[in-house]
């Protein structure tokens, strides 16, 4: 069992900087990309490189978070992307797209931050973030109860409803990120996009297709 991180080190780890992966969308989607305003409540499928899992994204719990999810799948931006960081028991993350002008697009899109509504239990989807004001594309799942996270202002806006066993089955022997671990590096890939990963990390699941239902 991974020795429990403090909460210092959790949340560097959670900084914001992906796929054998289908095609994107243009890039050019994201340039004229308007604020979207989400359903109260909807569920965003992921068929994934080990089976389907089933976000339920609730509005009210971070609005700003959800709006902007919920654009990011319209666009198709998740389709193809690597889980670039699989921690067990802490983290499962994902969000940089595997073309370097559709990421470099979307990462100017940054979003106000949400208020802390709901805790990081097991099962919560956050958006990643290195400060206030950062929020751009990356998320990631609770592995576990990281309540540490709440005080640092890591806003839940959904939580798995199907599919928590897919995710524990995926691929997390690279490790961590740099500097904890020997995993994918989030600056390459958003420089290189998939060939990087291809070349280096070609193990790492993904997802195949993120649909709204």
């Amino acid at each position: 069992m991974p020795r429990p991180l403090s909460a210092a080190a959790m949340g560097c780890l959670l900084m914001c900087s992906c796929s054998s992966a289908p095609e994107t969308k243009p890039a050019a989607a994201a340039k004229s990309a308007k604020p979207t305003h989400a359903p109260d409540t909807f569920r965003a499928h992921l068929d994934t490189s080990k089976g389907a899992v089933l976000l339920e994204i609730t509005r009210a719990w971070a609005p700003y978070g959800a709006d902007h999810f919920y654009q990011l799948l319209q666009n198709g931006y998740y389709d193809g992307d690597r889980f670039y960081r699989v921690v067990p028991r802490f983290v499962v993350q994902f969000g940089i797209n595997g073309d370097p002008k559709v990421s470099g697009l979307w990462s100017q899109l940054r979003i106000p931050d949400d208020p802390v509504k709901q805790k990081n239990r097991k099962g919560t989807v956050t958006f990643a973030s290195s400060g206030p004001g950062t929020r751009t594309t990356q998320v990631f799942v609770n592995m576990r109860d990281n309540l540490a996270l709440d005080r640092q202002g890591f806003a839940p806006f959904g939580r798995v409803a199907e599919g928590m066993d897919v995710l524990e089955r995926l691929y997390g022997g690279y490790g961590d990120m740099p500097p904890r671990g020997s995993g994918p590096d989030g600056v390459e890939i958003e420089r290189q996009g998939n060939p990087y990963l291809d070349a280096h990390f070609a193990r790492l699941d993904y997802i195949q297709k993120a649909t709204i239902e």
